[in-house]
């Protein structure tokens, strides 16, 4: 399978893209993509970004957004994945995992996600021959399906990966479900998201159908070419997610399988899945996806943040249930 050392990546010249750090805003059962108005939404998520992030999200995000939680101050965007739990292989009970900050972020980054928006690859743009267009106001999709449930339709869902953490900067292979052996530095999860547009729909019914992945390989290669369907070449977006294993690994007993579940249980780790909710302020975005040979900040054409300054934004919480401890059942989840 193939392996991704962060520190060999940083170390070489990299000129495309961004990538950065947003602290966790939120951890509740709420998920205005797929489940538009409930409160709560069938199960429990992580959510970074902008402090517009409620049960219902309509219309333009940005401009109702007043802080984030994103190293990027004009990137008032949601991003939010499952949360990662142990399950006592003894007594069944359950205890929310804690993430925490990605290698190479901004100092004082709490938790949160790591956010790449990259027009080709991860060292080049080509800019000149491959134009990106950034996401319209009110756009929102998803990638991968909790509903997955066996090793094969895992693997289909190209982009979706775990690493078992030797450090941060050592991930190791990536793999299609979760690792089957603790891990010294905790579970990476990463979300490929697939980058062509239909140019029309701001959703589908499905939250995927009016964008199409052309990628046929893990890791950040350049996605080919769009078909005629999905004419528009948008960035493509990836999340990285480092969930701190480490104080479970002594209760996991030797021989026995994986003990993490995602917050709707489900089967294994193949039906892991990431929400996005585009809120960029402005023309934010397509600035920095008109720059040529940058990487990180958009070649200074958005403004950056303190993550101290960052980390004062909050929204409050919504559904008012007990997400973390040790639990009997997970929320939302029967029996």
């Amino acid at each position: 399978m193939k392996s991704f050392s962060i520190a060999l990546a940083l170390a070489a010249p990299v000129y495309a893209g961004l990538r950065f750090g947003c602290s966790s805003l939120t951890i509740q059962r709420l998920d205005p993509v797929v489940e538009p108005g409930n409160n709560p939404s069938s199960h429990v998520h992580h959510i970074v970004g902008g402090n517009a992030f409620n049960a219902t999200m309509e219309g333009d995000v940005g401009e109702r957004g007043t802080c984030t939680t994103c190293q990027m101050s004009e990137d008032f965007s949601n991003y939010w994945t499952a949360v990662l739990y142990f399950k006592h292989p003894t007594n069944g009970s359950y205890h929310r995992v804690p993430v925490l900050q990605n290698a190479a972020l901004a100092p004082n980054t709490k938790g949160g996600i790591t956010v790449y928006y990259t027009p080709y690859d991860f060292s080049t743009d080509n800019i000149g021959n491959q134009p990106i267009t950034a996401f319209p106001a009110g756009f929102r999709m998803t990638v991968g399906s909790p509903a997955t449930d066996t090793l094969e339709g895992a693997r289909s869902h190209v982009g979706l990966r775990y690493n078992c953490l030797q450090s941060l900067i050592n991930r190791g292979p990536e793999m299609a479900d979760l690792p089957d052996k603790p891990c010294p530095a905790g579970i990476f999860a990463v979300h490929h998201f697939p980058a062509c547009w239909d140019g029309k729909n701001l959703d589908s019914p499905d939250h995927q159908s009016h964008m199409y992945n052309t990628i046929k390989y893990d890791g950040f290669t350049n996605a080919p070419a769009c078909p005629a369907s999905h004419p528009v070449r948008m960035p493509q977006v990836t999340y990285e997610t480092v969930w701190d294993t480490r104080q479970f690994n002594s209760m996991w007993p030797s021989g026995t399988p994986n003990p993490f579940v995602w917050s709707f249980e489900g089967t294994r780790g193949y039906g892991t899945h990431a929400d996005y909710m585009f809120g960029w302020k402005g023309d934010a975005l397509q600035r920095a996806m008109n720059q040529n040979n940058c990487f990180y900040d958009g070649c200074g054409s958005i403004t950056k943040q303190a993550m101290t300054e960052a980390n004062k934004c909050t929204v409050p919480d919504m559904v008012g249930e007990e997400t973390e401890g040790w639990l009997e059942k997970l929320p939302g989840m029967e029996m």
